[in-house]
């Protein structure tokens, strides 16, 4: 049986933007249910008591990629997640928080710069798989971290609506 394509894809304006704004992160075991329709995800709900925690990005140095592998022979496709998160500046309080993203499976929300949310290791989570701190040499150099997350699903990253972030926090 083939699976039957369902729409044309069409040039759009040229106004996208490359970039993150901001990820946030939760424990994947935090989240008791999530309602997805048609690739929207329009309701999540948490374990009692948790939230999202947010990570404000400097433009230009964060994004997330993901990468498509499949078999012909064996009949398989699914959707590898890396998501690199920059965080500026050293200090103990940055540090103790990448110690305790290191020692989770997560689940990430990627805002955009064009103001549209992506939720990242939905189904398998995502889990720390590199990761730097450096001071840097000279004096423009950054001074801080850079982060890896990666992950395995069975499909592309799923839109979040907007207007559930806020309930999230």
């Amino acid at each position: 049986m083939s699976c039957a394509l369902t729409q044309n894809y069409v040039l759009d304006c040229r106004d996208s933007l490359g970039g993150l704004k901001a990820v946030l992160f939760i424990e994947a075991g935090n989240i008791a249910t999530t309602t997805e329709a048609l690739g929207v995800v329009t309701a999540i709900t948490l374990e009692a008591g948790k939230v999202f925690y947010k990570y404000d990005l400097i433009k230009e140095t964060s994004s997330f990629t993901e990468t498509v592998t499949a078999s012909v022979q064996n009949g398989t496709v699914f959707y590898g997640q890396e998501l690199t998160v920059i965080l500026n500046k050293l200090q103990a309080n940055t540090r103790n928080e990448i110690l305790l993203l290191a020692q989770n499976s997560l689940v990430a929300i990627a805002e955009d710069r064009n103001g549209k949310y992506w939720m990242l290791g939905k189904e398998g989570g995502l889990d720390m798989t590199a990761g730097t701190s450096a001071s840097g040499v000279a004096t423009g150099d950054r001074s801080g971290y850079e982060l890896t997350f990666s992950g395995q699903e069975k499909a592309l990253a799923p839109e979040v609506a907007s207007g559930i972030i806020a309930a999230l926090l």
